[in-house]
């Protein structure tokens, strides 16, 4: 079947978008999804439902651009409530401390010093609620897995595109993101 539908070809064992996703996330992170959601069915549908029915009753729907554009941005709403719905049904919340404070575990901020003397600092989250603004990487993420059950000063090696990089460990702490210095 040739046409403007088909995508390139994957190998699925090689893609990484067929990786499995972990299904964990923070309480914070569950409680902002959860706010989007709410936001997304009591504002954003009612409003655009009301903008739609004003448009339609305006008449010719095939040349109203407001009618079109209202209706593809209400049909955008509704598949963003069916999937945080879905997806806050399937995610498991940690919201408790790993009984070993002094390992790297889900939820930790960890300080990382590079080859160079470099520091970086991150945060070990879940897929829904990573933010390479806020170094907020995922647990699935290949710098993540290397991090998990080190200790401290103990020395993680990370592949990456450009070449290995080695990294030591630093500083490992579990506090509130509201409660950190960035």
């Amino acid at each position: 079947m040739k046409g403007r539908n088909m995508t390139r070809w994957r190998d699925p064992a090689k893609d990484p978008r067929q990786e499995p996703k972990s299904n964990l996330i923070t309480a914070e992170g569950a409680e902002r999804l959860r706010g989007i959601l709410d936001h997304l069915s009591r504002v954003k549908r009612p409003a655009l439902s009301a903008k739609v029915g004003e448009a339609a009753a305006l008449g010719d729907r095939s040349e109203n651009a407001d009618y079109t554009y209202n209706k593809k941005e209400l049909n955008r709403v509704i598949a963003r409530i069916r999937y945080l719905t879905k997806r806050l049904d399937e995610l498991q919340v940690v919201d408790r401390l790993p009984a070993d404070t002094d390992k790297v575990y889900f939820g930790a901020f960890v300080t990382l010093e590079d080859e160079e003397g470099e520091e970086l600092c991150i945060r070990i989250v879940g897929h829904d609620e990573t933010d390479t603004g806020k170094r907020w990487i995922s647990v699935d993420a290949p710098l993540a897995k290397a991090l998990l059950g080190k200790a401290l000063d103990d020395e993680v090696t990370v592949k990456a595109p450009a070449g290995d990089t080695t990294y030591i460990i630093i500083d490992i702490a579990y506090r509130d993101s509201a409660n950190r210095a960035q």
